[in-house]
C-alpha cells in the first residue's frame, strides 16, 4: 500500500480535477489523506462527493500549510508516501515512475510544467526555471525540493519526523535535506505535474530574492535557521546513517 498526502484549505475550485488525476493512476489498495484546516468553503462537500473508500479526510486547527501537511503525513500507512497539493494536476504516468524510481532511491524530485489557473502551459520546464538540483547547501539557501514533486519511502519519513519546531523550515524542504543526509536522492527530467500558479497561490516560481515580500533580514535569517538544524541533525545522527 502507498500514501498520497494532500494538504486542503478552501480548495473547491480545483480539488476535484486534482483528486481525478490522482485517483485514475493509483492503485485500489492506496490511500489519500487528505488533511483539512478548516475549509470555509464547499471543499469537504466536493471531495465526499467522490465516494472513493481510498480517500480519508482528517481535520486540523493550525493555520499553517506545513502542519497541515504533517498532520496528514503522520497518519500516512504506505511504503511510499506522494506529497500533493490541492491545485495541481498529476500527468500521466507519475505514480509509476515514482514507484519504479524509488526501488532505488530514498526520495524522488518531479520536473514540472508550470501552468496558469486554466492549466495554460505558461513553461514546460520547472527545473530550468528554478534551478533545480541535488545539495545540501544549495537547497538550504534556496530550496528547490517543493513539496507537490516528491515521492519518498516511509523510512525516510521516520527519519525526518517531527519536524524541527519553527515555521522557518518547510516539511518539503526538510524531506528532501534528510534524504540527502541519510540516503539517495534523484531529481527526475520528466515533467510529471501540472503546477497552477494562480492568485491564491501559496509558493512564487520567482527568484530566491522576489519570491516572497518578506524583509531581506527575515530571508537571511530563515538561511540561517535552515542551517542550523541542519547542522544540529547531522550532529545529532551522522554516526547512525552513515
Amino acid at each position: 500500500m502507498n500514501s498520497v498526502c494532500i494538504a486542503t484549505y478552501n480548495g473547491e475550485k480545483y480539488i476535484a480535477q486534482q483528486l481525478q488525476s490522482i485517483l485514475g493512476q493509483i492503485a485500489e489498495e492506496d490511500e489519500v489523506i487528505i488533511s483539512d484546516d478548516c475549509s470555509t468553503d464547499n471543499t469537504l462537500k466536493i471531495i465526499d462527493e467522490f465516494k472513493d473508500k481510498r480517500i480519508h479526510i482528517v481535520h486540523n486547527n493550525t493555520h499553517y500549510f506545513r502542519d497541515n501537511f504533517a498532520n496528514a503525513l503522520i497518519q500516512a500507512k504506505g511504503d511510499i508516501v506522494f506529497l500533493s497539493d490541492q491545485d495541481d494536476v498529476w500527468l500521466s504516468g507519475k505514480y509509476k515512475r515514482c514507484i519504479d524510481e524509488l526501488l532505488q532511491v530514498d526520495l524522488v524530485c518531479t520536473n514540472s510544467c508550470i501552468g496558469d489557473e486554466k492549466l495554460n502551459i505558461i513553461h514546460n520546464n520547472f527545473f530550468s526555471v528554478y534551478h533545480s538540483g541535488k545539495g545540501i547547501l544549495k537547497n538550504s539557501l534556496n530550496n528547490t525540493y517543493y513539496g507537490a514533486c516528491l515521492a519518498f519511502r516511509r523510512s525516510l519519513l521516520d527519519k525526518a519526523l517531527p519536524f524541527p519546531p519553527t515555521h522557518e523550515i518547510g516539511h518539503d524542504i526538510w524531506l528532501g535535506l534528510v534524504a540527502e543526509m541519510t540516503g539517495n536522492v534523484k531529481f527526475i527530467d520528466t515533467p510529471y505535474i501540472i503546477y497552477r500558479r494562480h492568485k491564491d497561490t501559496v509558493t512564487s516560481t520567482n527568484s530566491i530574492w522576489t519570491r516572497s515580500s518578506r524583509p531581506l533580514y527575515k530571508k537571511l535569517w530563515n538561511r540561517v535557521v535552515v542551517l542550523f538544524y541542519v547542522i544540529a541533525f547531522y550532529i545529532r545522527n551522522g554516526k547512525q546513517f552513515s
